[in-house]
């Protein structure tokens, strides 16, 4: 059988060109989601888990504009916990602001972000998987279909009505019989080869950015569970607690000594020169009695 024969059975020709489109679609979309995984990777690289408090505006912006990983970012984002403080007014009508949790610094998760950015989310369904996962299938269902096909096409092609139409339809038979063969050979191979591609291209060019990509989102975001979050809450409100009420118990005394305080300080002496000036007034108008005629006065005093 020559080898133009061989390519030009259609057959032959459907699993390689089955197996070329495979390889090509293969080939192209894991080179569009190792691109978008470089860029990811080179984008969070710039951020450390310090910066988060002060820079997430900038993150939650690329995000969100990035359509590759905007859908995932957007559900991660509604499993972040903030570092929330709330804003308390001093005596001179001053804000000052206080943590509501002494254990929750930085911005934290109540889910692993690997639930969110994963293989499935950042690379399978970025394209056909399926369709991928099931071409080695195929084209080795290809080698026992054309086969047989081509058996049957072969029996039904054998002429026994003479010695030479016998002779000339057992040859095409066995000619059919190799043609049959070397699909499955073909097909079998196709497969294998496309499955071995497939795997080193996916480790090469998706798996290893991902893994990078998962661990660095692993150490910027810190787990914390919503039980534990609820528990640093209920504990910084007993302490609150426990701080009002000494604060009320030791109220009355405190009020009692800025009473005695205030009037110490500010009565007392307001007192006593009150006393003091009737005292001048009385000695002023003694004085002036005796030089007159004020027995009067001197009775009124």
């Amino acid at each position: 059988m020559s080898l133009l024969h061989i390519f030009t059975d259609i057959p032959i020709l459907i699993v390689l060109f089955t197996f070329l489109f495979s390889i090509i679609y293969c080939a192209k979309n894991y080179v569009y989601v190792n691109k978008n995984l470089k860029i990811f990777l080179a984008f969070i690289s710039n951020f450390r888990k310090t910066d988060l408090n002060f820079r997430f505006k900038e993150i939650d912006e690329w995000m969100s504009a990035n359509p590759y990983v905007s859908g995932a970012w957007l559900e991660f984002k509604n499993t972040l916990v903030f570092s929330e403080s709330i804003a308390l007014k001093g005596r001179n009508n001053d804000l000052t602001y206080k943590e509501v949790s002494s254990t929750v610094q930085n911005i934290q998760t109540t889910v692993d972000p690997l639930y969110f950015f994963n293989e499935e989310t950042l690379v399978t369904s970025k394209f056909n998987n399926k369709f991928l996962q099931t071409v080695p299938t195929v084209l080795t269902g290809f080698g026992p279909l054309f086969t047989f096909l081509n058996i049957a096409i072969a029996f039904g092609k054998i002429d026994f009505s003479s010695q030479e139409k016998t002779i000339a339809s057992v040859a095409g038979l066995m000619s059919s019989m190799q043609t049959a063969a070397l699909v499955s050979v073909i097909a079998v191979g196709s497969s294998l080869l496309f499955l071995m591609f497939e795997r080193i291209t996916f480790q090469q060019l998706c798996k290893i950015p991902l893994s990078k990509c998962e661990d660095l989102m692993g150490k910027l975001f810190d787990n914390i569970s919503s039980e534990k979050f609820l528990l640093e809450l209920l504990k910084e409100t007993k302490i609150q607690n426990n701080s009002v009420s000494n604060l009320i118990t030791a109220m009355p005394q405190q009020f009692k000594a800025a009473l005695d305080s205030g009037i110490a300080s500010n009565l007392v002496p307001y007192l006593e020169n009150l006393i003091f000036g009737l005292n001048e007034v009385n000695k002023s108008m003694k004085e002036v009695a005796k030089k007159g005629k004020g027995d009067d006065v001197d009775d009124l005093f």
